[in-house]
Formats: C-alpha cells, structure tokens, sequence
C-alpha cells in the first residue's frame, strides 16, 4: 500500500482528521480563555480535556452520523480539505505534504516513547523493586508530628524515610501515601515543610479519581498527535498549580509554599536549553529547561496571589464546546 492510499483509508483518515481536528480544538479553546480571562487552574484545565478527549473520538462519530462525509462532493464543501495539501508533489514526484505528516507523527511517537511511556513503566518498576529504605509513620516522629498537627482534620498517611537526602513524594491509589525524608525535615523550615506536604496531600486526594491517568491512556491512543503532546503537558501543569491552590487553601501560605519550591527544584546554576552532545542528551536538556520555566511561573503565581473563578466560564465552556464539534465536522 502506498502512502497515499494508507492516507485515503480508515486508519489513514483517522490519523489526518485526529491532528486535525484537535488543532482547531486547541486554537477554539484558547480563544475562549482568553476571551473570557480564564486563570482559574481547575477550569483551565476543563477547556483543555477538550482537546485531548475530543479528536480520540470524533472521526468515527462523524463518520456514523454520515458515512458519505469522505466523498468528493462533501470535501468540495469543506471547510479544509486535507487531500489537498496532503497530495501535492514536488516536482510531480515526492508527496511532500503526505511525508512531510509521517514525519511529524514519528517524530512525535519517539518523544512520547521516550518522555512520557518510558518514564512512567520504569518509575513504576523501580517504586516496586527498589522501595526506598527504612520508614516510618509521621506520627512516630517529632518532626514530621509536628507538621502533620498543623493540619485540620484527617489527611492521608504520612510516612518518614530514614534518608538524609531530601525527598518528598506521594503514591496515588486509595491507599495513597505521602513520603517525606529526614533530610528535607530539616533542611526546610517547619511552615515551608508543611506547604509541600500539603502539595502532595492533594496529589492523593486527586490520585484517588484517577482522571489523570484515563487520560493519559486516551492520550496514548493519539501517541502519534503533536497537539496532544503539547496539550497533554498544559493538564498536567494545570495540575500542579491546583494542587498548589489546594496547600495554600489549606496552611493559608502561599509564600511559604513558593520558597519551598525555590529551595527544592531551583538551584544558583541556570538551566540553558541546547547543551546536549546526542539527541537524548539534546532532549533531556530541553526536559529540563522546560521543568524550571513551569516551576518559576508556579511561583510566580503564588507570590501574586491565586485568582478566583469568574463569571461565565461553564457558558464559556459550552460554546466553546460547542464551536469545536459544528467546526470540526467540516474538516476532513
């Protein structure tokens, strides 16, 4: 089969109208957050599902509610026709628009292998293999009691790890756990200590609706989709900031909370993207770069102070939602 004739079939149309349609998703959502001045983390983060969930299915919905919707006649009256540009050849030889797709897509596939699929299987292997080393409950140690009796109410399991490096992460699931080291209870002041904690406190309680990781699994489906790669990362940033609204809801300092995050992931040296030799090196560097600019807006935004919902977001939502599906029918 040739590349054009893959394109011209099921698959083929599932993989053009995917990216596709969840471009024009993306460029409708953003316009409605910025229409409507949306900040709010939580919101934010609604519109943006839309991206990610929308294109898994919209090809073979379109498809049930009109099984002629790839014929000549509807392409004719479409608002983009892909066979167009994916047609062209350059010097009537090379399809450059279909190649120029493939490519993109592979690249797209080896970024997601390596810096989200690969990441994930291997952390999960070494949380089970390699358990960090002695621990014990929070409340049978006078440091970390201290921490967890600032907090009201009950919270999810604190545990302390006899390690003097400092570390501080949490396990979702209903049995979600929060694990800090010896090292980071007395390398932090006891109210920036508590901040963190209550960070990852909100990871568990989020860890225990697991939307995340329904999403990352519709997100795989599209491995091959260079929108939600990027999309994908804007949700779970959005995540992170929420859970940040969360620890500053709950110990009422959010100052606190971004001195921790300078102290724990910022150091003096700064980070430049383009210092890798290889292209792994290359990727990893960028990986980095990219984590510090996420943890400087973080702060950032706690230093300003943490904005409220506003007025209209779920119409917002609903015409946007609504602009996505009527628009992205008439792109084929």
């Amino acid at each position: 089969m040739g590349l054009l004739a893959f394109i011209d079939s099921y698959p083929g149309a599932y993989l053009v109208q995917s990216i596709l349609h969840s471009a024009l998703a993306g460029i409708i959502v953003e316009m409605a957050l910025k229409t409507w001045g949306i900040r709010n983390p939580r919101i934010r983060q609604r519109f943006l599902l839309v991206v990610i969930v929308f294109p898994v299915f919209s090809f073979p919905l379109y498809q049930a509610i009109n099984p002629g919707r790839m014929s000549l006649s509807f392409r004719m009256e479409a608002l983009l026709d892909s066979s167009r540009w994916l047609s062209f050849h350059l010097w009537g030889i090379v399809p450059v628009g279909a190649v120029g797709l493939i490519l993109v897509c592979g690249v797209t596939s080896l970024v997601f292998l390596f810096q989200e699929l690969l990441p994930v299987v291997r952390h999960t292997l070494e949380s089970r293999n390699a358990w960090p080393g002695p621990e014990r409950r929070g409340a049978e140690d006078p440091e970390a009691k201290r921490v967890i009796d600032m907090f009201p109410g009950s919270r999810p399991e604190l545990f302390v790890l006899d390690d003097e490096e400092a570390a501080l992460f949490s396990t979702m699931g209903r049995s979600g756990a929060v694990y800090i080291s010896k090292g980071l209870l007395r390398a932090l002041p006891p109210e920036q200590v508590q901040a963190a904690v209550a960070h990852e406190y909100a990871h568990v309680q989020r860890g225990r609706r697991p939307v995340l990781l329904v999403l990352f699994l519709l997100r795989a489906l599209l491995f091959f989709n260079p929108v939600t790669l990027l999309e994908f990362r804007r949700i779970v940033q959005e995540d992170e900031k929420i859970c940040d609204d969360y620890a500053a809801d709950l110990t009422g300092r959010p100052a606190a909370l971004a001195e921790a995050l300078k102290r724990l992931y910022l150091t003096e040296r700064e980070e430049k993207a383009g210092r890798g030799k290889t292209i792994m090196e290359e990727m990893e560097a960028l990986e980095s770069y990219s984590h510090r600019l996420h943890i400087e807006s973080r702060i950032e935004r706690l230093q300003e102070g943490i904005p409220s919902s506003g007025k209209g977001e779920w119409f917002a939502a609903i015409l946007a939602g609504i602009a996505v599906v009527l628009t992205n029918y008439y792109v084929v």
